[in-house]
């Protein structure tokens, strides 16, 4: 068991003069993000329907705009990883629901509800807490091929309930599903990003490494999909909500489970782990039985 002075070094390692360099960048992500997120949700509900056929939302100029800055997102997202840990770097996408509840407010020329503020309060409060235990307790991990090769096993399991999701909304339509299945996959693509980012700086590359570049992509796509899905069924705060929650939960379970990045940390730290996951997902719950209560109002 580590004694405070412990934790705190490790602190400290993990917040070198490097490792800072990753927290703005991830900041300017989640801005990215967030943006990206609204610009295509605008154009899903473009023309007076919602559209989630790619082929026809190609032809939006807001949907490509929107894409462009997702993509943008994702390289800063990724630029991020090479310096600090995934624990640290994947939580902060949270700030993404602020800079979309504050665009929302200005579009409709209101501020949110009592509820939706109280989501998000509690969804940032969440993962803010959770990048504080982090701070203390995450070390960066260079991902061997038993890491890289027990992410992919997992991953073939999430791609296998994600294809299932995606088909049953096709004719069961719901945002919260399809976001939530689309945030596992995009953990995964960051936990994945992040290891062969530090296989391909040590010069490690192989079969293994080309497998794992296959399967974020894969997983990429996939989840772009449904997330297309969650726009055409959801409110654009429901989609950055469950993605930015869900999708860090996913990472940093996988760097404390399968990257080790938490193995020298406290028992307490594991408890402020659970208990910040427990608030963030309770925000992401307000904010999604907020959107399932439209329907029933209008009837």
């Amino acid at each position: 068991m580590l004694t405070i002075e412990a934790a705190t070094l490790k602190g400290a390692q993990v917040f070198s003069s490097t490792h800072w360099v990753g927290i703005p960048i991830a900041f300017a992500g989640a801005v990215f993000l967030a943006l990206g997120t609204i610009y295509q949700d605008r154009a899903v509900e473009a023309e007076g329907k919602r559209e989630t056929r790619i082929k026809n939302l190609m032809r939006r100029p807001v949907w490509l705009f929107g894409t462009a800055m997702l993509g943008a997102a994702v390289i800063l997202q990724l630029s991020a990883l090479r310096f600090s840990p995934l624990m640290v770097i994947q939580p902060i996408g949270a700030s993404a629901l602020v800079v979309t509840a504050l665009a929302k407010a200005k579009h409709l020329h209101r501020l949110p509800g009592r509820r939706k503020a109280l989501a998000i309060v509690l969804c940032l409060f969440g993962i803010v807490a959770f990048v504080a235990v982090a701070s203390f307790s995450a070390q960066d991990v260079q991902a061997d091929d038993a890491h890289l090769r027990n992410t992919l096993i997992l991953l073939a399991c999430v791609v296998a309930g994600a294809v299932v999701v995606w088909v049953w909304t096709r004719r069961h339509p719901q945002a919260a599903a399809a976001t939530a299945s689309a945030g596992v996959l995009y953990g995964f693509v960051a936990t994945l990003a992040k290891s062969i980012i530090g296989r391909v700086v040590q010069g490690n590359l192989g079969w293994l490494s080309v497998i794992g570049v296959a399967g974020l992509v894969v997983a990429l796509a996939l989840g772009a999909s449904l997330v297309q899905k969650a726009h055409a069924s959801g409110s654009e705060e429901l989609v950055v909500a469950g993605l930015t929650v869900v999708d860090p939960m996913v990472a940093v379970t996988l760097g404390i489970v399968v990257l080790g990045e938490a193995q020298n940390a406290p028992p307490l730290a594991f408890a402020g782990f659970v208990a910040a996951g427990a608030v963030a997902i309770v925000g992401v719950w307000l904010m999604s039985t907020r959107e399932a209560e439209k329907p029933a109002a209008k009837r």
